[in-house]
């Protein structure tokens, strides 16, 4: 399955109910970076389109940013022998399903937003990642499904209903935050034009997308909105 063959909404109205929430747009994920996705950085200008979008309208936007302390159990040079895009996987499900390269460390410019962000809309950033033992792909709950960000804690409290959510990558951190989305009871929408994928190991995109109309998450690009 790929994003053509999406079901795409219409004629949304954004409203004081809504949060925009963009994933991960970092140095290190953008072409350049250490854990580059393909044409990452073409969707920048469009988030930033939307995200004002949702500032005028009353609404709310959500930056969510890797924050990874060094020797992060997720990285590839953490364990002996392994390589970047090995596969790996804890018992507990923290860590994996693959390994990656060292990415988004605390501190350093990989970590930083992308210089042509407008983070000015955002009223809240969201890190994740920290502990070095849990990876967290999910803007909501981190790997181990039990440690949460808090951001599911502050969307209720300005009584968001809906979450649209773009940014990097689209089969991992924009897929499992959709997901946890729809399970803490939000209505879900995956902004597709402004997502991009990393599609590792190969499959992945569409095993995402499957699952993610499997779950009832609906699918909006940017002419989506009126």
């Amino acid at each position: 399955m790929n994003v053509n063959e999406l079901k795409i909404e219409k004629g949304i109205k954004i409203n004081n109910e809504d949060a925009l929430l963009v994933v991960d747009v970092q140095n290190d994920f953008i072409p350049g970076g250490s854990l580059a996705v393909k044409e990452g950085d073409l969707i920048i200008m469009g988030i930033n389109k939307i995200a004002e979008k949702f500032h005028m309208c009353n609404a709310t936007t959500v930056l969510t940013q890797d924050w990874h302390p060094k020797g992060h159990l997720s990285f590839a040079s953490a364990h002996s022998g392994k390589k970047p895009g090995d596969t790996f996987k804890t018992d507990d499900g923290a860590i994996g399903p693959v390994l990656w390269p060292d990415h988004c460390v605390q501190g350093t410019k990989g970590a930083d937003f992308h210089k042509d962000l407008k983070v000015n809309f955002a009223s809240v950033i969201i890190r994740k990642g920290i502990n070095p033992r849990i990876d967290s792909y999910s803007a909501f709950l981190e790997n181990d499904k039990r440690s949460e960000t808090g951001l599911a804690g502050y969307l209720k409290s300005l009584k968001i209903k809906r979450i649209f959510v773009c940014g990097l990558a689209l089969d991992y951190c924009c897929y499992y935050s959709a997901m946890d989305g729809i399970d803490l009871g939000f209505k879900v929408f995956l902004v597709v034009d402004l997502s991009k994928g990393i599609d590792l190991p190969p499959g992945n995109i569409s095993s995402a997308l499957k699952s993610t109309i499997n779950k009832g998450i609906k699918f909006v690009k940017v002419e989506s909105f009126n």
